[in-house]
């Protein structure tokens, strides 16, 4: 399939659509263009938050997840059933300071938290003259290549655009399962152009072992055990085949066993009450960082518990992680100012 790109209004997009029925984020940001990754021309979708322009780059689509249907939305911004639609909302700051980040929500690979870890996200970054790509992935559905193929994507899209941009870094961020994925390309990028300069992993999953985690991120992400373990149908030497790829599979996205010396520098925050994804998965990983030499700050708060991303009271009107918050994006900002010149 020849790549193709069109421009189209907002207006044109939103035609027909049922966006008003859903409940509107807490911000009146909306993104300065939506780029769909696998469409040959831009397609109506019911998310209240696209793009003024947008466009499509029919990318072919080396793997389906499987899943069909309309894309799933809730009045809190949660995204489900993202397949053939997957796409990214760009956010250009008026002065930018050379930076930009490809934000990757959590959900548990089942959907993306699109207001929270998503937009919430772009409206803090554009202040501090941050470029921003909000990711709406394709969920797996057990196919576990195809959320890091959508951001390897978008990667490839930033970089031929960065010079027009001004962006000098691209960084990658995610919460929570997207952690697992921002980690995932953190440490299983394919080339200069897919390594992300920076890694902001916010309580991310990183373990799909035996390491107390996420299961509902482990089993969309490779499916069940039962999947791999079930004998009925199969040959012996199928079954054998199994086992050797589903150990394979658990080492490979338990992401601390990636790391090594080209690992980028990588920011982590986490609290201590997370019952979600306990706090472990980022100790790990913070721990691999530093044996290996990376340029590695972690915070850990006492409480907050899971999901509080970048919701703040004036978005959601009750922040749970209140205590903290302004601490913690002075902490982050700093730590973007000092990779500037990194």
């Amino acid at each position: 399939m020849e790549n193709s790109v069109q421009i189209i209004s907002a207006a044109v997009l939103m035609l027909g659509m049922a966006a008003a029925a859903y409940a509107q984020p807490g911000t009146k940001l909306r993104p300065d263009k939506t780029i769909f990754l696998y469409q040959d021309k831009p397609v109506a979708i019911s998310d209240p938050v696209q793009g003024k322009e947008a466009e499509a780059l029919g990318t072919v689509m080396e793997e389906a997840n499987g899943l069909g249907g309309e894309e799933e939305m809730q009045a809190n911004g949660n995204l489900g059933n993202i397949s053939a639609n997957a796409r990214f909302d760009l956010y250009f700051p008026k002065k930018p300071n050379g930076q930009m980040v490809i934000v990757c929500p959590g959900g548990g690979y089942a959907y993306v938290s699109s207001y929270n870890e998503g937009l919430y996200v772009a409206d803090w970054m554009k202040d501090q003259g941050i470029t921003v790509a909000v990711a709406k992935y394709r969920m797996p559905n057990g196919h576990w290549e195809v959320p890091l193929s959508d951001i390897h994507e978008i990667f490839r899209y930033c970089r031929q655009h960065a010079d027009e941009w001004g962006v000098k870094q691209i960084g990658i961020m995610g919460f929570s399962a997207g952690g697992h994925l921002a980690a995932s390309a953190t440490t299983l990028y394919t080339d200069g152009i897919t390594r992300p300069d920076f890694s902001i992993l916010m309580y991310p999953v990183i373990a799909i072992d035996n390491t107390p985690s996420h299961r509902g991120t482990r089993v969309n992400l490779i499916g069940n055990d039962e999947k791999w373990t079930a004998t009925a149908g199969k040959t012996a030497d199928q079954w054998i085949a199994d086992m050797e790829l589903h150990k394979e599979l658990i080492r490979k996205y338990t992401l601390s066993n990636n790391v090594t010396s080209d690992t980028p520098p990588v920011f982590l925050a986490h609290c201590t009450d997370d019952k979600t994804v306990p706090v472990i998965n980022s100790i790990i990983f913070y721990n691999r960082l530093v044996e290996n030499g990376i340029d590695a700050e972690m915070h850990i708060y006492p409480s907050g518990g899971h999901g509080w991303g970048f919701s703040r009271a004036e978005f959601v009107g009750n922040d749970n992680f209140g205590y903290a918050r302004a601490e913690f994006e002075a902490s982050l900002a700093r730590w973007l100012e000092s990779l500037r010149n990194y």
